[in-house]
């Protein structure tokens, strides 16, 4: 997906999240983030801990958001730049085949399509 603003195209790349590879999205200079689609980036986000700290120690900072992976699952950091933002599509919930897009939409939050945390479990 290409995006125009005032200076440039910006580029958006969905990775997915699979059960072998979980997916992370930093920005490690200064923070770019899919603002149109997300809304306004999470304080954390910004913060130059989570900044950092994504980067070299990916599964200790996932476990500080309460998401502890098996330790067979790889994760891939992605470092968006202002050229080039990511987002994360997460993995489908267990339980949820029955449900249709507009159901599956309201299980999917702003963290998960950073990749801090699992989607909703269905209700």
């Amino acid at each position: 997906i290409m995006a125009q603003n005032s200076t440039a195209s910006t580029v958006l790349t969905v990775v997915e999240n699979t059960p072998e590879t979980h997916n992370l999205v930093v920005c490690t200079l200064c923070s770019c983030y899919p603002r149109s689609i997300l809304g306004l980036s999470p304080t954390w986000y910004r913060s130059r801990n989570y900044r950092s700290r994504a980067v070299r120690e990916p599964r200790a900072v996932l476990k500080e958001f309460g998401l502890e992976l098996p330790e067979s699952t790889q994760i891939q950091v992605h470092d968006s730049t202002a050229d080039l933002r990511y987002m994360v599509l997460p993995t489908r919930p267990p339980g949820t085949d029955h449900l249709g897009e507009a159901e599956l939409a309201k299980l999917v939050t702003r963290d998960s399509m950073i990749g801090v945390a699992n989607p909703l479990p269905p209700q």
